[in-house]
């Protein structure tokens, strides 16, 4: 069976997660703000409700949150994401991605697909893209066998699968699998969405950093099979 097979992952049993939940939900609503997170839930297209904290103030409130806990292991941090992705505000869900994100490297091969539950449950560019780059990203540069499921994500039909493939090795640099990076943005390069149009753009023009030449010369040789947003966004910093 896939490491992602499709599914809702189980909750497991962590008295860790239960400390952190009752301390999260107790501190983040008290510091809510009913107008702002009217505001915020506008920008977001509603995708989710919100209880209207800042970033700098919600980071704070995190440390308060788990101030005195210990590092959490894969089951913690299972239980976290998943019990913060079934309440409704989407701070929680901002909490579980900087927990993640944070701990990645205390997770397995094995926590893939409850990271693609994740991508594929109330989905956005504001999670998928912090989970694509430092979760994903971090797992497959663990366990290169991953790439075979990257490999899958990419012919997807949810395209949130498609845009966590592209950037998932956003921050690999010298590290970067050419071969696949440019594979993936030609496999996908005419899809009708704009997120993932951005994103194969968003990964070129990254890669550019470290081989400018290298997107140079892969985007003149296939401008066509590129859609003119990827073209530029790819190009943006290095021209042509």
């Amino acid at each position: 069976m896939s490491v992602t097979a499709k599914g809702v992952p189980d909750v497991p049993h962590s008295p860790l997660a239960d400390t952190v939940l009752e301390r999260l939900t107790t501190v983040y609503a008290a510091a809510a703000d009913p107008e702002r997170a009217a505001t915020q839930r506008a920008y977001m297209r509603n995708v989710a409700p919100f209880l209207g904290l800042t970033s700098p103030d919600r980071r704070t409130l995190s440390r308060t949150v788990l101030a005195g806990t210990p590092r959490p292991d894969e089951r913690d941090l299972t239980a976290v994401a998943l019990r913060c992705w079934r309440l409704p505000e989407r701070e929680y869900q901002y909490f579980a991605v900087d927990l993640l994100c944070r701990h990645v490297t205390n997770c397995s091969s094995g926590f893939l697909p409850v990271v693609r539950h994740l991508l594929t449950t109330v989905p956005w560019w504001d999670t998928v893209d912090l989970l694509s780059a430092h979760v994903v990203g971090g797992l497959v540069a663990a366990d290169r066998g991953l790439t075979a499921e990257m490999d899958a994500w990419i012919g997807d039909p949810d395209l949130w699968l498609v845009r966590a493939a592209l950037l998932h090795q956003l921050r690999y640099r010298q590290r970067t699998d050419t071969d696949r990076l440019f594979g993936y943005c030609l496999r996908r390069g005419g899809h009708d969405d704009f997120f993932v149009r951005k994103a194969i753009g968003w990964c070129l023009r990254e890669y550019a950093k470290t081989d400018p030449d290298a997107v140079r010369a892969f985007v003149a040789e296939n401008e066509r099979r590129l859609a003119p947003l990827s073209v530029r966004e790819a190009l943006r910093t290095i021209g042509r």
